[in-house]
């Protein structure tokens, strides 16, 4: 269960959005904005998706995310956003640890999905399963129902092509894991990023496995170097 998610593992939106930007033009830019050179190396040579997640700083819990499509003869171009975002708690880690309440900074794979809800069309292999059902609530009092409605699982600590709910963990459980892309509960999260709803489901509509999404993400500082 998304243990990273959550301040209160296993106890405890807007209208409809556009999908995944109607009426606006795809802006294109030469390489993805914000990203200096050593975190743009990160970046899989395959790669043609990415949800870049911005925070203002190393320590705060709200973010943006954009999703961005590279052609070839356009270069990277946004595609959707920006989008308001929650990460965790006590913001972002370049050496995440369980429990540090805390996101982790880098580049990571976006591969598998799942939720309590039905698949709302994505390309992504989906599991639907009643275990994605939480209660309880947040760090602010806010109800956590409804948060792992649909989520996106980020490839940190984890073994791509399996469930989200899978437990394992390559780099060993005093590193974290479970760490998702969910549905905003209106307040931080222990180590996930958060979007309201039809933010995320337009994202699973719009994530395309031939194109190796990946989501970048941590503070403007971490990310500009």
């Amino acid at each position: 269960m998304g243990a990273g998610c959550m301040n209160t593992p296993r106890t405890g939106p807007p209208d409809e959005g556009p999908s995944p930007r109607a009426g606006a033009t795809a802006a294109s830019v030469r390489s993805l904005p914000g990203l200096g050179p050593s975190t743009r190396g990160r970046l899989p040579a395959a790669t043609r998706q990415a949800l870049v997640v911005t925070g203002a700083t190393a320590d705060s819990n709200r973010s943006t995310a954009m999703l961005y499509e590279r052609t070839v003869s356009q270069g990277w171009r946004s595609v959707a956003g920006p989008w308001p975002a929650h990460n965790a708690l006590r913001g972002w880690s370049a050496d995440h640890r369980a429990g540090d309440l805390r996101t982790p900074v880098g580049v990571f794979g976006l591969g598998d999905a799942g939720g309590r809800l039905p698949d709302p069309g994505t390309r992504l292999p989906y599991d639907q399963d009643p275990e994605f059902a939480v209660s309880g609530t947040g760090f602010h009092g806010e109800p956590l129902e409804g948060s792992f409605d649909y989520v996106v699982a980020i490839d940190y600590n984890r073994v791509p092509g399996t469930t989200p709910l899978d437990k394992t963990r390559p780099l060993g459980a005093d590193r974290g894991g479970g760490v998702w892309i969910h549905v905003d509960h209106g307040g931080p999260t222990q180590a996930c990023v958060s979007l309201t709803q039809p933010h995320l489901r337009s994202l699973l509509r719009a994530l395309d496995p031939d194109k190796r999404p990946v989501v970048v993400m941590g503070p403007a500082t971490a990310l500009a170097k």
